[in-house]
């Protein structure tokens, strides 16, 4: 007995060592950025968080939730604090109260840069859990040891990305481990923290409806399936109920659980498994004969009375019908065809089959292995995990962006099937002593060939850690407002094109002027340049976009009033042709001409930027709407200088621009940055009888100083 307790001991902090080398990776790993660059806010949506972040710890939490923005969507503002998921913000406040209660002198932006890689440990301590009920502990530590390293997770969770799915894939898991542990245990308290559980992960990230159906199918399946139990009654019920009503406390969210399509399953699941309950308690004293005809005449007039209950509160306005964000999910065409907005976000697109392979490399070979292992037990959890598998599996096949999502249950299903690969091939003793019926056929086999099948799946798991490794360092570890690239000798060079643009506009602009770009770029001008925008990253009001696109796509004369209608001073756009940067406005035009499109379809038509051909072409050749349009002009002014005059190489688009730059009359430049990446431009103003004015007038009638336009330097072309 006594040697059982120690080998139990030991077997308990061994898995102690292993969890917390496992963690250390997990936050080692998503160091790279931090190391080659410096500790610094990622992409654009985190840059809006931080912002906001900080508006919480200076001025406190009552400030943040009336906060209004009035440097946001100009000149609508926004109402910040009840518009947001203040989930990741409150964390990070919390976070800094606490340590600076305790004297500990950090700065918020640095808990904001590392809150990311802090809460991946509690996601491979929540992997561990969820899968040790799914098999056992050594499942558990594979999977801990997975979720930690997934380029899958990781694209989202490296320092500097301070965006909602930071925290919210742990609470995405976490709560599926208390939800299916209150169901195999029938108990209340477990169903209330999974409650507590949505509640903070409905605080944290609009994903969040993912939950909340996915619960809800699970306990429909097992009713399908025969298997409903006063364990699932209490569990769902007690789960429904809290987190209903903890959810409405959101702002952003409201009475939207019981007012939306999206949550209707929830609410119908609920009320299915009190009909459920009702029924089992009148069969215990009502006859058989009876109880057959009461049931079946109970349960044809509530359904049909719930049915008819939807329709007409949906027909009148109280229950919101489906969002095209929902749409999208289930048509991929539908986008395109009806929310061009969304459409054109890269990570909405559906992903090439190499990217299943970048974000999971082995795993991706691994998961049905799993699910195979898991549907010969198929307990109720195991269930659980196979409506996930499905689920996640098709919506990250409809948005790249999803494969978030489905790398959890990756991680849990390869977990199992590694582990079952290894207790079947190295479990039993190299002398089994008997051979029976009942043995496996795999535990007959020569020492050889176990030993052969030990080492492919340990050499496949090694080659999985260095993919990870390299995929991290490389691919997601690069901060989107710091550029890396490589001379023809192989040294690095840092683009640092875009921080330069936005401190010149906090250094060299009035506090009070409104710049104008398109919406990928507003967080981060209003983060570093602290400078008011027409549109940015929310995207809540399409018709402020479109105006943008509009502005952009229209000549000249046709957009200057548009600018001076909204009042804009500066007009921010990115060019790669010089750098061969593909991400640059000329390749999102087209994006901005569907946008603008669908709101003013006779004046702004897409087929007339195209060629007679039905090319997209930027050079000589290019249609005259193309060649009139805001954007092309401002995209090629004085490029040629740059050539000798010559038609200067666009290498973002692998084509010649103009042989003549073009000219532009109601615009200035006053910036463009050492690499050609960023080009500011400055709207030319006009005195109380509608003449222009030059720069010199401005200035004497009190107009901000415009800077003459940044000169141009032999050394700009960089290889």
């Amino acid at each position: 007995m006594a040697t059982l307790e120690t080998r139990q001991n030991v077997a308990s902090l061994l898995r102690m060592v292993i969890l917390f080398l496992i963690a250390v990776a997990a936050v080692s790993s998503r160091l790279f950025s931090v190391v080659r660059y410096e500790s610094i806010i990622h992409e654009f949506d985190p840059w809006f968080n931080f912002r906001a972040t900080k508006v919480l710890t200076q001025d406190g939490y009552y400030r943040f939730w009336n906060w209004f923005d009035p440097t946001a969507w100009y000149p609508l503002g926004r109402a910040a604090g009840g518009t947001v998921f203040p989930g990741l913000m409150v964390t990070s406040g919390t976070l800094y109260n606490i340590l600076h209660f305790f004297h500990v002198p950090v700065n918020i932006r640095d808990i904001c840069v590392m809150l990311a890689p802090m809460f991946s440990v509690l996601t491979v301590l929540a992997a561990y859990l969820f899968t040790s009920m799914m098999k056992d502990d050594a499942a558990g530590l594979l999977a801990a040891l997975f979720i930690g390293i997934a380029p899958g997770y990781i694209s989202r969770s490296v320092a500097g990305s301070y965006d909602n799915e930071a925290i919210a894939i742990f609470l995405l898991l976490f709560t599926f481990y208390l939800w299916v542990r209150s169901v195999r245990d029938g108990s209340m308290l477990f169903g209330m923290l999974t409650a507590l559980s949505y509640f903070y992960m409905v605080a944290a990230w609009g994903g969040y409806v993912f939950i909340t159906n996915m619960i809800p199918l699970h306990a429909l399946v097992l009713v399908l399936m025969g298997r409903f139990s006063e364990r699932l009654y209490v569990a769902y019920s007690s789960f429904y109920a809290i987190g209903t009503l903890a959810s409405m406390q959101i702002p952003f969210v409201g009475f939207q659980p019981v007012r939306t399509s999206e949550h209707m399953a929830a609410l119908g699941v609920f009320g299915l498994l009190q009909l459920i309950a009702l029924t089992e308690t009148v069969r215990r004293y009502v006859s058989s004969a009876q109880f057959k005809v009461l049931v079946r005449a109970s349960v044809a007039i509530l359904a049909l009375a719930a049915f008819a209950a939807l329709v007409a509160l949906t027909y009148a306005g109280y229950i919101a019908p489906w969002t095209g964000r929902f749409y999208s999910l289930w048509d991929t065409s539908y986008a395109k065809k009806h929310i061009p907005i969304i459409a054109s976000v890269s990570e909405h697109q559906p992903p090439a089959w190499s990217t299943y392979f970048l974000d999971l490399h082995c795993l991706a070979l691994l998961f049905p292995a799993g699910l195979f292992f898991l549907f010969q037990e198929l307990r109720d959890e195991h269930v659980f995990v196979v409506i996930y598998a499905v689920m996640a599996s098709y919506f990250s096949g409809v948005m790249v962006r999803l494969i978030l999502t489905l790398t959890p249950c990756v991680c849990v299903c390869a977990a199992v099937a590694a582990s079952t690969l290894i207790d079947t091939y190295a479990g039993a003793s190299p002398e089994a002593p008997k051979r029976t019926e009942r043995t496996p056929r795999t535990k007959r086999l020569p020492i050889e060939s176990r030993c052969l099948v030990i080492g492919c799946l340990m050499l496949v798991l090694e080659l999985f850690v260095l993919h990870c490794t390299m995929i991290t360092s490389m691919a997601y570890s690069s901060p989107s407002v710091v550029l890396a690239s490589q001379q023809n000798d192989g040294s690095s060079v840092i683009i640092d094109d875009f921080r330069e643009a936005y401190y010149w506009l906090r250094e060299n602009t009035p506090q009070d002027a409104k710049v104008m770009s398109w919406w990928d770029y507003g967080y981060q001008i209003a983060g570093f340049a602290d400078r008011t925008t027409l549109v940015d990253n929310n995207t809540w009001n399409n018709t402020h976009i479109a105006t943008v696109g509009k502005a952009m796509a229209s000549p000249e004369e046709r957009a200057y009033p548009i600018l001076r209608q909204h009042d804009v001073d500066y007009v921010l756009i990115i060019f790669g042709g010089l750098l061969g940067y593909s991400g640059d406005d000329l390749n999102k035009f087209l994006w901005m001409i569907r946008i603008s499109q669908g709101l003013w379809p006779d004046e702004i038509k897409e087929h007339k930027f195209f060629t007679s051909s039905g090319e997209y072409r930027v050079d000589d050749e290019a249609s005259p709407t193309m060649r009139d349009s805001l954007m092309y002009k401002m995209t090629y002014h004085r490029y040629n200088e740059l050539f000798g005059g010559q038609a200067g190489m666009d290498r973002a688009r692998n084509s010649r621009g103009p042989s003549t730059s073009p000219q532009l009359a109601t615009l200035d430049e006053v910036f463009t940055s050492e690499n050609w990446l960023v080009r500011i431009y400055q709207v030319k103003k006009e005195d109380a009888l509608g003449r222009s004015l030059s720069a010199a007038q401005a200035f004497d009638q009190g107009q901000p100083l415009r800077s003459a336009p940044f000169p141009i330097h032999a050394d700009a072309i960089v290889p």
